[in-house]
Parts: C-alpha cells; sequence; structure tokens
C-alpha cells in the first residue's frame, strides 16, 4: 500500500487549519459556555437554542446554509465581496465550516464543566477579595479544566473528521476526509487505508498527551 498524491498534502491541510479552528472554538466557547452556566438572562433560552440547532442539525445542511449565507450569491458573502474578499473553497472558509462543526460541541462539554464547579468555594474566594476575573482563572477554570479538556478532545475529533459541512462549503483545499473520499471514488477501498492510517497517527496522538498531562497534574490513573 502506497500514499496516493495528494495525502499528505491533505493531512497537512487537515491538522494546521483544525489547529486554527480549534483556536477560535476555545475562544469564542469558553465565554459562551460560562455565560450560559451562570446567566439569568431573557436571552439564555435564545442562545441555547441555537447551540443546540447547531448540534442537531445534519452537517450537509448545515454546509448548504453556510453557502447560502457566505457564498458569493450570500448576504454576507455579497457584503464580503465588496472588500475583495471571499469565504468559499478557501483556507478561511474550511476553518468556518470546522468551527460550525464544533462550536456547539465544545460549548456543550465546556458548560456542564463551569456548572459543575461548586458555587461555595467560588463565594469563598470572592469573600476573600478575589476580582471576578481572578475568581474565573484561578478557581473556577482549574476546576472545570478536565472536563473542558476532554469537551476539547471530542471537537478536535469532530472537526478533523468532518465530512459534510467541509465537501459542500469548502471542498477545497482538501482534507483528510474530503481526499478519502475522492480515493474512494477514484481507486476503490485499497486506495484509502494509507490515508487512513496517516489520519489516525496525526490526530489520535494530540488528544491521548493533553489528557495523559492532565491525569499526571491531577494525580489520577
Amino acid at each position: 500500500m502506497t500514499t496516493a498524491y495528494g495525502d499528505w498534502y491533505a493531512a497537512w491541510v487537515s491538522i494546521s487549519l483544525s489547529l486554527w479552528a480549534m483556536v477560535v472554538i476555545v475562544v469564542a466557547g469558553l465565554p459562551l459556555a460560562l455565560w450560559l452556566a451562570r446567566t439569568h438572562s431573557y436571552f439564555k433560552r435564545g442562545a441555547e437554542s441555537l447551540v443546540l440547532f447547531s448540534l442537531l442539525t445534519p452537517s450537509l445542511a448545515t454546509g448548504i446554509l453556510l453557502v447560502s449565507a457566505y457564498g458569493p450569491y450570500g448576504s454576507i458573502g455579497e457584503l464580503l465581496g465588496h472588500f475583495s474578499l471571499t469565504l468559499n473553497n478557501n483556507a478561511g472558509s474550511f476553518i468556518i465550516a470546522q468551527v460550525y462543526g464544533g462550536l456547539s460541541y465544545f460549548v456543550t462539554a465546556a458548560r456542564t464543566a463551569f456548572e459543575n464547579v461548586p458555587k461555595n468555594v467560588e463565594e469563598a474566594a470572592q469573600d476573600l477579595g478575589a476580582s471576578p476575573l481572578c475568581v474565573f482563572w484561578y478557581v473556577t477554570l482549574p476546576i472545570a479544566a478536565r472536563e473542558i479538556a476532554a469537551g476539547g478532545v471530542v471537537t478536535w475529533a469532530r472537526i478533523v473528521g468532518e465530512f459534510g459541512i467541509v465537501s459542500v462549503f469548502s471542498y477545497f483545499p482538501q482534507g483528510i476526509p474530503v481526499k478519502l473520499f475522492v480515493n474512494l471514488q477514484n481507486g476503490g477501498l485499497q486506495s484509502v487505508y494509507v490515508l487512513v492510517w496517516i489520519l489516525l497517527l496525526l490526530t489520535l496522538p494530540l488528544p491521548v498527551l493533553l489528557m495523559s498531562a492532565f491525569r499526571l497534574r491531577t494525580g489520577t490513573s
């Protein structure tokens, strides 16, 4: 078995752009998850509905919705076109596709992690004079970190393997899932085994190392 033309490039596309997507997901998802876990705002139900909608919408449908919004004839796409920007079949659209595919998973996991933080511990820190930012950084986040990391691992696996949204909204540059489909169509089952192993070898070590680091930090087995 040998690699097909473009397999290693597809692996590079998936890994590099997925890392950028994870940065966006964490930066955007942590504040949203914390807000959902703590707020009693009237807008909370609407935000929960949007997260649930994103979580339950089939991937192909999400891809079609993204093309309708960000494509050259979509409302956002036309606006971007005035600035000579496009979000279709490029690195930016690939990252956006993965963010839409993984954000709801991360927010759901992080929200549960924040809800599991004992309120009395946070209140004790506040009573000792800690600011809200210090409480979050030194109390809330360390307690919730392990569950957030587990949610991040699931999200990482989800976005790296995302096919439906990416194939509709960002067919190019081709990441591993789309390249697997192309290889399967062109060369049959025998042509995809090497790329499957590349996917496993390049994506599994990061979650395993991350979870191992948290086990060592907390002293659990």
